[in-house]
């Protein structure tokens, strides 16, 4: 067992190692995850193999591989749910506000970016606006604005920053019915946890990454429900400040968001807020799903 385990680590974990470089250029979600899965099913195989060689407990080399994999669990748990807190205390707003970007600098020059607005010209989505908002620190979450061709749909594109430097980009298209409802389509992969207004329909899928992929489905659902969308008569500035602004308030009315006065002593969220958020964390990270909103 243990020769066997010897011959599967190496190349694991040269696997490891190939898949990690190339998600530092791509940023990509998808590849997040089994890069994830990987280091920890090597993290239980490292710890049952040195067992096996150095002695250290006399169980089989299933059960320690067991044991170091449940341990992973308990370490990332805890770790997820310090990073949930930090978050809640830090002064980082969960609804930024959100400025028109000026700077110049609103659509990256990467290839497999610049291809992505390649095809919003070929399929006659129109540039609405450019705006940022700011996460801290200095870093900007920058979003265009584009129109489809019937202006019955706001397609936002994000660009999120990554630490590596690279740059992930997440579609939301959002349309209003005659009906008075709100339709989302979007496959933002970062837990949230939260509410969204009852005449919101949201539909979050992280492991859908084509944009032609999300439009079809996007149009799909309209479809589906046998909903027609009206043309947008308001900027998509004024429109994502007063949305962040009735997120929030919802948010602090169904127990999500801590009351303002309670915010400096005990964070933004409630506990009950941060435990939502840690388990979409997990299902995120290994899954690729969302909790259904």
């Amino acid at each position: 067992m243990s020769e066997t385990l010897s011959l599967f680590l190496a190349p694991a974990v040269a696997l490891l190692l190939l898949l990690f470089y190339i998600n530092l250029r791509l940023a990509s979600p998808l590849l997040a995850i089994p890069i994830r899965w990987l280091r920890w099913i090597l993290f239980a195989l490292f710890a049952a193999q040195a067992n096996a060689q150095l002695g250290w407990i006399d169980r089989p080399v299933w059960v320690i591989g067991l044991a170091a994999f449940l341990l992973w669990f308990l370490i990332e748990s805890a770790f997820n749910w310090f990073k949930v807190s930090a978050i809640s205390l830090s002064p980082l707003p969960l609804f930024p506000r959100y400025v028109v970007n000026t700077s110049g600098d609103e659509w990256p020059t990467q290839k497999r970016l610049l291809k992505v607005r390649d095809w919003l010209r070929d399929n006659r989505f129109t540039p609405v606006q450019a705006l940022k908002a700011e996460l801290g620190g200095g870093i900007w979450l920058r979003t265009s604005v584009h129109h489809s061709p019937d202006l019955g749909t706001r397609l936002h594109t994000l660009f999120v920053p990554q630490e590596s430097g690279a740059i992930t980009v997440c579609f939301s298209l959002v349309s209003k019915t005659q009906s008075g409802r709100r339709y989302v389509t979007d496959n933002l992969y970062i837990p949230f946890g939260g509410f969204y207004p009852e005449n919101w329909h949201v539909e979050r899928t992280p492991w859908r990454r084509s944009l032609a992929g999300m439009v079809a489905r996007h149009h799909r659902r309209m479809e589906e429900a046998n909903e027609h969308p009206v043309p947008w008569d308001t900027s998509p500035l004024d429109d994502i400040n007063q949305q962040q602004q009735q997120m929030e308030v919802i948010n602090t009315e169904l127990g999500y968001l801590l009351p303002h006065a309670d915010r400096e002593e005990y964070g933004k969220i409630t506990p009950e807020g941060r435990f939502r958020v840690w388990r979409e964390a997990w299902l995120l990270d290994y899954l690729g799903l969302a909790q259904r909103y």
